[in-house]
């Protein structure tokens, strides 16, 4: 789980953790400039003031001379040659001396001119014990509390992301749930994780059981249904090799024999989408021409009565490798969509080397029918009985389970056109 959730947390702490950084070094930069040039400024001022008032009790009092200030009085008329070679063009007020490293305030009054000077290494070390060593605590302490607080977190978390890796390596058809049987749990998956774990165990194994009875009814349901079909077709053969049979009835049992082979191939399409999908049906190379012409043969049968022209041609002659009673079921079902709902006209079938089209002069589709087309059970046109909804479903499943890809264009009231791609 690249993007799971306790990467998502580190990448918070670490955010959080830089973004206190960026805080806490501009803090540093703010305070040195505070220590510089504000509390310095101001030690002097007052360090100026009690030097004038010693001054004017008596005139002989020193200008200041400690560890870490130096001062200088130039009285009014007097030569600066006692001001050292940087201090000399200074003009009243607040000064930093880069090339001496000081910081220097000239204080001038009726009496004359004070210059006070601190030393920059004094300011420097000052910032440090004040202001650098404190944040670099703080700093250490921030990542100290970051890490403690994230390996808590990625401790809480562990149980989910352990649970989403358990249910991201299901098969979707075959879920394996024993690891989130109770009784096989880790023991750090305590609390709301435990009852999610019940939850999920509960309803894999629901899942399980709904497709294994929805397989099971299909492949039973199917199988079943082909021993009337087979009965129907015989007795309907029988029927119809009568000569005595009157027309009417000769009608009627081509509508049911043409019933039973849609049957059939609904039928086989289901045989097929319900086995497992590593489970491939026997393929083999076979003539694509053949099988479609087969399929054009038979669909001849449900334009009895219109005026509707189906014709096919092969402008290549593709040899195929897949299951061809699949083949089958995906160009009988496009045939018969395009027998069903076109009442005049033409139908016309083409082969190429890597498709085939079925193109019709039908009753075609709007946009929204268009969008549908693929649902089960839709139906573009409610009124016209012949059909169950199923077919182009039908094709859409089988052609994505051979990788193959099915594609619908069509015009309301001018016609419709679906080809089969089988090289993307």
């Amino acid at each position: 789980m690249a993007h799971g959730l306790p990467r998502k947390i580190r990448f918070a702490f670490i955010v959080q953790a830089v973004l206190a950084s960026l805080a806490i070094v501009l803090g540093v930069y703010l305070v040195s400039a505070v220590l510089k040039y504000s509390l310095i400024n101001t030690a002097l001022k007052e360090e100026a003031d009690h030097f004038w008032q010693l001054y004017a009790a008596s005139s002989a009092q020193p200008p200041p001379n400690t560890y870490n200030l130096r001062g200088y009085l130039v009285l009014r008329g007097h030569s600066p040659l006692v001001l050292p070679e940087g201090m000399r063009g200074l003009q009243p007020g607040f000064h930093e001396l880069a090339h001496d490293n000081q910081l220097v305030l000239v204080d001038e009054r009726t009496q004359g001119r004070l210059y006070l000077a601190f030393l920059g290494s004094q300011a420097e070390r000052m910032v440090f014990w004040f202001g650098t060593l404190p944040i670099i605590l703080t700093l250490l302490l921030i990542y100290l509390v970051s890490w403690w607080t994230y390996r808590a977190s990625r401790r809480l978390v562990s149980p989910v992301s352990w649970l989403a890796q358990q249910v991201a390596q299901w098969d979707p058809r075959r879920p394996d749930t024993t690891a989130l049987a109770a009784d096989r749990l880790p023991k750090d998956v305590q609390g709301e994780a435990r009852q999610l774990a019940a939850a999920l165990h509960g309803l894999s194994e629901r899942v399980s059981a709904h497709i294994a009875r929805e397989r099971d009814f299909t492949r039973d349901a199917s199988h079943e249904l082909r021993t009337p079909l087979t009965v129907i077709r015989v007795a309907s053969d029988m029927a119809m090799a009568d000569t005595e049979v009157p027309p009417r009835t000769l009608r009627s049992l081509k509508r049911i024999q043409r019933a039973g082979r849609d049957m059939e191939a609904v039928i086989d399409a289901f045989l097929i989408l319900a086995r497992e999908a590593e489970v491939e049906p026997q393929s083999e190379i076979f003539d694509l021409c053949e099988v479609v012409a087969d399929e054009v043969e038979n669909a001849q049968a449900l334009l009895v009565g219109k005026q509707v022209v189906l014709q096919m041609r092969c402008s290549a002659r593709p040899m195929l490798e897949a299951p061809p009673r699949v083949m089958r079921v995906v160009v009988s079902n496009l045939l018969r969509n395009a027998c069903h709902y076109t009442d005049r006209g033409r139908i016309d079938v083409e082969v190429e080397e890597d498709r085939i089209r079925v193109s019709d002069t039908g009753i075609g589709m709007s946009h929204e029918s268009l969008e549908r087309a693929f649902e089960p059970f839709y139906r573009a046109d409610h009124n016209r009985p012949m059909g169950t909804g199923l077919g182009l479903s039908i094709v859409r499943r089988l052609c994505d389970r051979f990788g193959w890809r099915v594609e619908l264009t069509s015009v309301e009231g001018q016609g419709t056109v679906a080809v089969v791609r089988f090289v993307s």
